[in-house]
C-alpha cells in the first residue's frame, strides 16, 4: 500500500512511443520521439537534467519507451541509466503508464511530466512544485469527498496564454478559453496523495472514449460544456466539474514561464524549441 509522504517530489516522466514510431521520430530518424535532438541534446536528456538540477524534485521513474525500442538504441539505453531514475515498461496508454509508474514509485508528492518537454528547466520545476505543494493536504483514501479543508489531491500547471503570445506571436498553440482568461497546458502535474490517482483513472476512461466525444462530455455535464463553449465558464468552475467527475479534488497553479507551454511533439515545435535554446545557449 502506498504511503503518503511530505517533502521533496519524486518524478514520473512519460516517455512512451506509439507502435511503429511517430511521424516526428521518423522525420529525425530516431528510435523514439523523446530522442529528437533539440540544440544538440535529446528532449528526454533535457527533461532528466532539469529534474536532476532542481531543488524541489528528484529522480524517479522513466516510463517508456518499450523494451524493444530501447534494445535498438545504445544512446537511449545509456540515457535510461541516468542516476536516480529507473526505467519502467509503458502500459497501454499514457494514463495507464502514469498509474503503473506511480504504483512503482510509491511516493507522494509526485511530479508527472512528459519526456518531450525539452524546454523544461530547474527553475520551472521548482516554481511549479513550490506552488503546488501548499495546496495539498494529507488525506486517506477513505476521507470524505468533497472536503475543501483537506486541500487538493492533484494540481495542474497552466501557462497564461498572454505570456506565450507575447513571446512568440506567430506560434499556434492549443488554448483553453475561459471567461476570465486563456491558458495553455504545461505538461506539469503534481499528484499530492493517493487519491490524486482517481484523476488518472478518469483520464484513462477518457482515452477509451476518445472516439465517442459525447461520452466524455456527458461525464462533465452538458451545462458545464455549454458554458465553456460560450466562454461563460471560469477555470475554477471547470476544475470543480472535473473534480466531481473524477472523484478527487483537482486544483491549478499558474506557471509564469512561456516556454513551459512548449513540448516537442511536432516538427514545428522542434524548430521553435531549437531556436529558443540556441539563442540562450
Amino acid at each position: 500500500m502506498m504511503v503518503e509522504q511530505a517533502g521533496k517530489f519524486r518524478s514520473v516522466i512519460l516517455a512512451g512511443e506509439r507502435p511503429g514510431g511517430s511521424p516526428l521520430s521518423h522525420a529525425f530518424n530516431v528510435p523514439a520521439s523523446v530522442m529528437v535532438p533539440v540544440a544538440g541534446k535529446p528532449s528526454l536528456a533535457r527533461v532528466i537534467q532539469a529534474i536532476t538540477d532542481s531543488r524541489a524534485a528528484s529522480g524517479g521513474i522513466i516510463c517508456g519507451p518499450s523494451a524493444d525500442v530501447v534494445a535498438n538504441s545504445r544512446e537511449l539505453e545509456k540515457l535510461l541509466e541516468s542516476p536516480g531514475f529507473k526505467w519502467l515498461a509503458p502500459a497501454s496508454g499514457p494514463a495507464a503508464s502514469a498509474l503503473s509508474a506511480l504504483e512503482d514509485l510509491d511516493h507522494y508528492p509526485a511530479l508527472l511530466t512528459a519526456g518531450d518537454h525539452a524546454l523544461l528547466t530547474p527553475e520551472i520545476v521548482d516554481a511549479f512544485c513550490q506552488q503546488a505543494l501548499p495546496h495539498g493536504r494529507d488525506r486517506s483514501p477513505e476521507a470524505q469527498f468533497p472536503a475543501s479543508e483537506q486541500g487538493f489531491d492533484l494540481v495542474i500547471g497552466f501557462v497564461p496564454h498572454e505570456l506565450v503570445k507575447a513571446a512568440w506571436p506567430d506560434n499556434k498553440r492549443t488554448v483553453l478559453k475561459f471567461s476570465h482568461g486563456k491558458y495553455c497546458g504545461s505538461n506539469l502535474f503534481a499528484i499530492l496523495n493517493s487519491r490524486g490517482r482517481n484523476a488518472l483513472h478518469f483520464w484513462q476512461q477518457a482515452e477509451a472514449d476518445r472516439k465517442h466525444p459525447w461520452r466524455i462530455a456527458r461525464r462533465f455535464g452538458l451545462g458545464a460544456l455549454l458554458r465553456y463553449l460560450f466562454r461563460r465558464l471560469t477555470l475554477e468552475e471547470a476544475l470543480q466539474a472535473l473534480s466531481k467527475a473524477a472523484d478527487c479534488r483537482i486544483g491549478s497553479v499558474e506557471v509564469e514561464f512561456a516556454r513551459a507551454a512548449v513540448d516537442v511533439d511536432s516538427i514545428e515545435d522542434q524548430k521553435l524549441a531549437e531556436q529558443i535554446l540556441s539563442a540562450k545557449e
